[in-house]
């Protein structure tokens, strides 16, 4: 045989549906938008096979959803940003949509400073992360991270976390610099320190409480609405550049650990874990037996499922899969649309093609009512 060998890693490894128990795994379709797919938004039944597509005007700023009243909730990489620091390009949303499942556009709202994480609560609102440059005083108290990508006019970046109501409005706000002591939160010495702490995900809890996924510091706090304090913290080495917290309905919090650093291990793995968060203990954990076989240096997701499973989303080789509470994998599809991402100053920071994807969503049959 004498024939070219596909150059691109992932795919030639495999793309598709990779493996089904159907009495273990359960039901569902499953929504993800390709990082690198031009917009483009796919549902899946278990078997892989497409069953309802969206072509969106941007490619993906993060993910898509399904919201409770059928429609889809998009996060598109709004073009024209002005292009803050390195990867910003890369992770940055800003251009939101809500749209009907022929893709009407029923509501808009753009914000250039938004960057990883939103979430559609039940009010309509949206909940995400932006940025804005801090105080120059304020910027020589960060502690730790690597100087060595400071942008050129010295300018550093902290979190602001808004909830927009459907008529554009900030209807509640907090700030990083305004509650977070430096001392307390110092950047781990392999990360840069212009974005500070980089919350990469966020999530509406009960009892008035917002869980934020600080990145380069690793650890996992919840604030008070009313007050904007620290009520929570699960810390590192907990978790280790972690992403996507998520309250489950028995109060504990579910995580994807990314574990690009993690104290006394030579080589990094990920897992999904679920902390409680009254002791910070692990109750719950997965990952792979040959720990470098599931690792996402970046994004990443879990789902827990109604049976019980978990849905996993091994974000940057586009790998998606169910585990049981035991941590049998019953099912696994990997997104086989490969592409390099468009912006220039995207490909100079993750270089090749792609089929990454920053979360991927589980949902039931009557969560779908017109499919």
């Amino acid at each position: 045989m004498n024939a070219p060998v596909d150059q691109v890693t992932l795919r030639r490894r495999g793309v598709g549906l990779m493996g089904y128990d159907a009495g273990k795994a359960g039901t569902g379709y499953t929504l993800y938008a390709p990082q690198t797919g031009g917009g483009a938004v796919h549902l899946i039944d278990m078997t892989g096979k497409v069953v309802h597509s969206w072509k969106m005007p941007y490619r993906p700023g993060r993910h898509a959803v399904l919201l409770p009243n059928g429609n889809m909730g998009y996060a598109g990489n709004l073009p024209g940003t002005k292009d803050h620091y390195a990867a910003w390009m890369m992770w940055h949303g800003g251009a939101f949509f809500e749209v009907t499942p022929k893709g009407d556009v029923v509501w808009e709202f753009q914000d250039p400073t938004h960057h990883h994480d939103v979430q559609w609560l039940p009010n309509g609102n949206i909940l995400y992360g932006a940025i804005e440059p801090m105080p120059a005083e304020f910027a020589k108290r960060i502690v730790g991270g690597s100087a060595a990508h400071d942008p050129a006019d010295g300018t550093f970046y902290g979190d602001v976390i808004k909830e927009v109501n459907r008529k554009g409005e900030t209807v509640w706000q907090w700030k990083a610099v305004e509650h977070l002591d430096p001392n307390e939160f110092p950047v781990h010495d392999t990360f840069d320190r212009y974005h500070w702490p980089m919350i990469n995900g966020v999530y509406a809890a009960r009892n008035n409480i917002v869980l934020l996924s600080l990145r380069t510091t690793s650890g996992i706090i919840g604030v008070d609405r009313a007050t904007g304090d620290v009520v929570l913290r699960i810390k590192h080495p907990v978790v280790a550049q972690q992403h996507t917290p998520v309250e489950l309905e028995n109060g504990n919090i579910l995580i994807f650990d990314n574990g690009n650093w993690r104290f006394g291990q030579t080589s990094p793995s990920s897992r999904a874990i679920e902390v409680d968060p009254k002791t910070g203990a692990v109750v719950w954990q997965y990952y792979d037996e040959m720990r470098s076989a599931f690792f996402s240096p970046y994004m990443g997701a879990a789902q827990r499922l109604p049976n019980g499973n978990t849905h996993i989303t091994e974000s940057a080789t586009g790998r998606l899969f169910d585990v049981t509470p035991q941590g049998e994998v019953v099912w696994e599809y990997v997104i086989p649309h490969f592409a390099e991402y468009p912006e220039p100053e995207a490909r100079k920071y993750v270089p090749g093609f792609h089929n990454s994807v920053f979360r991927s969503y589980r949902y039931q049959k009557d969560q779908i009512p017109w499919l």
